[in-house]
Order: structure tokens, then C-alpha cells, then sequence
């Protein structure tokens, strides 16, 4: 089943990208000083990823590449060229959240893309029927910038809009990679608006894109030429700011006035209003949740955490009780990198249906930093969506084995309270929205 793009979000990123481009090189560094392959290295990841557990590695196997990256690519005219043969041009410096921009123009016939994190990738076409790849399975009439290898009719695989310019002509890619979302923009046109990278490399799908990474820029069957390579790290509040888009024009509403607890119920006294924001007292805890009741719903928070820091949101929570247990579940807040919380079972880490079913770990931002994360509840299904990245995605009436053996009452809840489980850590939450599905 094809998925369906949301207009508000194409019209917030259409924005959000005039804004940047409006900035022009603000922020920007460049990663190709035009004159030689300083801070680049060759490294084909599908030949490297064979050396794992192999003598010497993927260490000496990507320095056995090193002389073929400088018999293929070169500096011409400031210009970074390929002959369509070799490892691909890598850099040496990993990547998280990025604004990436680059030119590029190539022949007939060629085949190439930009690795992300790593990760195939945001696809450059010959768009000709001519080229011989028109048409399923490839569909390289549809143009570039495509996410090519996402799954078959997952949102971005296919470009929006056929955005390739002629031959002999310099084309233009602006990317923005926030988590694992993914936005791209190919001379000037929205191509890909806000979706979700598969990783490549875990076949199942079931393991995220990593937090960080390279950039490649492939090689493949061509002469392709390069310049003007630049990026843009997005800082933490603006990443933030950025995924979260216009929360009202999206049919989010805000349940907390930033100013006390009206609207709130429960262990009132041990929670405080601190700076805009909704904080665990130290050494308090119990449950506070809304005075209102949602069956399926998004919700929206922002969540800073102090080092050792441990919360949880209460879910369908019935206003009494442990939420872990008589809610439908507790969604874990927690400092995954706190020593104390080393050897704690799978499902106990941040993200996680508390006793019920693990998240992926390696997304939260150092604590202390302000992190984004959307819920979505909907049915007996629960996905966790962290700084752009799913770490998440349960149906918990089809898990059959909880920790510790213990029973989960209130699993099968369809409606109750939203809220916040404290356990005597100040851990701070703010703007905080939710959206009805039902």
C-alpha cells in the first residue's frame, strides 16, 4: 500500500526550507576544499561490511582501498571527479543531524547516489529511457533524490516530483537529515518531504538508522562530478524545533498552559511548574496525569533529563495505581547511560513498554539537552518516535512473555489518563501536546 504524504507537513517543510535557503550559507562549512582529497577516503561499504569478524577487519579492509580512491577520483577545476570506477568517496568524519548541500552533474547511463549516515541512499538516476532503467523495478523515470532502497511503497522511495535537469547540466541537492527522517530537495523541488530512512544494512528493517555517520558519495558506472560540498550541523534546539514543525496547524493542542496544573490531577504537590516547564520534585514521586481521557491519541513532548534520571509516561493510565502495571503501560523516561542502570532488563531502558517490550537504544541526546519524542497510541499498537528516530514500534496484545512473569492487568485498556510517572528524579517535561485519532 502506497503511504500518503500529509499536506500540512509539505507545506511546513516547504517553508522551513525557504528559510533556510533564505540563509543562504549561514552556518554552512564546506567538507571539499576544491584542491585535493583532504578530509575524504575510499571505503565501499558492501565490499568492507564482508571483513567483519575477518583477520584485520574492516580496519585493514578499508585500507586496502586506499590506492584504487586515488587511481578513480581526482581534483579538476575545483571540481571532485570521479571515473565511475573505484571505492566510493567517503568522509572521514561522522555525521548526526545535518543540512547537506551539493552539486553534481553526470553522463548517460550512470547510476550513483549519497550515502547517509552510511546508509543507501538519496538516488541519482539516469531519468532517460534510453538510460534502461525506466520503468519497475527501478522506476528511474520518476527522477532523483528518491530514497531508492526503502522498502517498495514506503514514503519517500519513490521521489515526488521528477526534478532532474538535462545532461550537461549542474543539479542541485539540499538534505536535511534529522534522526532517521529524511528531506530532500532537488533544484529547488521538494523530492522526499520528511521520511523515514530505512536501514539498509539490518535486512529485517526492524533496527534503526544509525545516530551517526559518513557521508558516501558513490560510484557507479559513470563519470560524475562533484562541488559546492557543504553542511550544516543542526544543533539540538533547533532539531527540536525542526521535527516538531507547526503543532497546531497539525491538530495538536496543548495540555499544559506552562504556568501551573490546571488540568492536571493526581500527585500534585510532589510536581512543580519550573521555568515553563512541568518537573518531578527531588525525592518525590507518584503519578500525575490529565483530567482528561483519550482513547487513541498522539502526544508530543519535549524531556530534559538530569544525570541517573528515571520518569515514565503513563498510558491510558485509570487514575489509579501503578501505571506500569494498571495503565495500558508505561512508556520509560530514563538515562540510559547512568552506571547505576547498567544491567537492568531489556525492557526497562528509555523508550521501552516498561516490562513489556525493549526500544532501541543510542538515540537520547547528553543529558541534560532537551529531547522530542511523539507517541502514537492507537489500538493495542504503540510506536516511540525519539529525536526523528522510531525506537518503538509494538502491538502489546500480541507479547506474550512480560518481565519478571508478572501480569500486565491494564494492557488491554482502550482509553484513560495521559501523564507522567515520577520516581524521586527532578526530570523536567514541557511543551506537551496531543492529538485525538478517535
Amino acid at each position: 500500500m502506497k503511504s500518503t504524504i500529509n499536506v500540512v507537513s509539505l507545506v511546513i517543510f516547504a517553508v522551513t526550507a525557504s528559510l533556510l535557503q533564505a540563509a543562504d550559507d549561514f552556518g554552512f562549512k564546506p567538507i571539499f576544499n576544491g584542491k585535493d582529497l583532504t578530509g575524504w577516503h575510499g571505503n565501499n561499504p558492501h565490499q568492507t561490511v564482508k571483513a567483519k569478524g575477518k583477520k584485520g577487519g574492516i580496519k585493514a579492509a578499508i585500507e586496502k582501498q586506499q590506492e584504487d580512491f586515488k587511481a578513480h577520483w581526482s581534483v579538476d577545476n575545483g571540481e571532485l571527479v570521479n571515473d565511475g570506477h573505484g571505492p566510493y568517496a567517503t568522509t572521514d568524519k561522522e555525521y548526526g543531524d545535518i543540512e547537506f548541500h551539493i552539486d553534481y552533474k553526470t553522463v548517460a547511463k550512470a547510476d550513483s547516489g549519497i550515502y547517509l549516515r552510511g546508509t543507501p541512499q538519496v538516488q541519482i538516476w539516469d531519468t532517460t529511457p534510453e538510460g534502461g532503467k525506466t520503468g519497475p523495478p527501478r522506476n528511474a523515470d520518476y527522477g532523483s533524490g528518491g530514497l531508492f532502497n526503502n522498502t517498495k511503497g514506503a514514503s519517500g522511495q519513490l521521489p515526488l516530483v521528477h526534478a532532474d535537469r538535462p545532461f550537461g547540466e549542474w543539479n542541485e541537492f539540499r538534505i536535511t537529515q534529522l534522526g532517521a527522517r529524511t528531506t530532500v530537495y532537488l533544484n529547488g523541488k521538494l523530492v522526499v518531504a520528511n521520511a523515514i530512512m530505512e536501514n539498509y544494512w539490518d535486512k529485517t528493517r526492524k533496527t534503526p538508522l544509525p545516530a551517526q555517520g559518513v557521508l558516501h558519495l558513490q560510484t557507479h558506472g559513470g563519470e560524475i562530478r562533484w562541488r559546492d560540498i557543504k553542511v550544516r550541523e543542526i544543533g539540538f534546539e533547533e532539531a527540536n524545533w525542526l521535527l516538531r514543525g507547526n503543532d497546531e496547524a497539525q491538530g495538536f493542542k496543548s495540555i499544559f498552559n506552562g504556568r501551573d496544573l490546571s488540568g492536571w490531577a493526581g500527585a500534585k504537590d510532589n510536581y512543580e511548574v519550573r521555568d515553563g516547564a512541568i518537573a518531578c520534585k527531588k525525592g518525590k514521586g507518584g503519578t500525575l496525569f490529565t483530567e482528561e481521557v483519550y482513547g487513541d491519541f498522539v502526544a508530543r513532548v519535549e524531556f530534559q533529563l538530569p544525570a541517573g534520571g528515571n520518569n515514565g509516561l503513563a498510558i491510558r493510565y485509570p487514575g489509579q495505581g501503578n501505571p506500569a502495571y494498571a495503565g495500558m503501560c508505561e512508556l520509560q523516561v530514563l538515562d540510559n547511560t547512568a552506571e547505576k542502570y547498567a544491567k537492568l532488563d531489556q525492557r526497562q531502558y528509555h523508550g521501552s513498554a516498561y516490562g513489556i517490550t525493549p526500544a532501541h537504544r543510542g538515540f537520547l541526546r547528553p543529558v541534560g539537552e532537551w529531547n522530542f519524542q511523539e507517541v502514537t497510541v492507537k489500538g493495542s499498537t504503540i510506536k516511540v518516535e525519539l529525536n526523528g528516530t522510531v525506537i518503538l514500534d509494538t502491538d502489546v496484545s500480541k507479547v506474550k512473555e512480560y518481565m519478571a512473569n508478572s501480569p500486565h492487568p491494564g494492557i488491554g485498556l482502550k482509553e484513560g489518563h495521559f501523564g507522567f510517572a515520577g520516581h524521586n528524579d527532578p526530570v523536567l517535561f514541557r511543551n506537551i501536546m496531543i492529538r485525538r485519532l478517535d
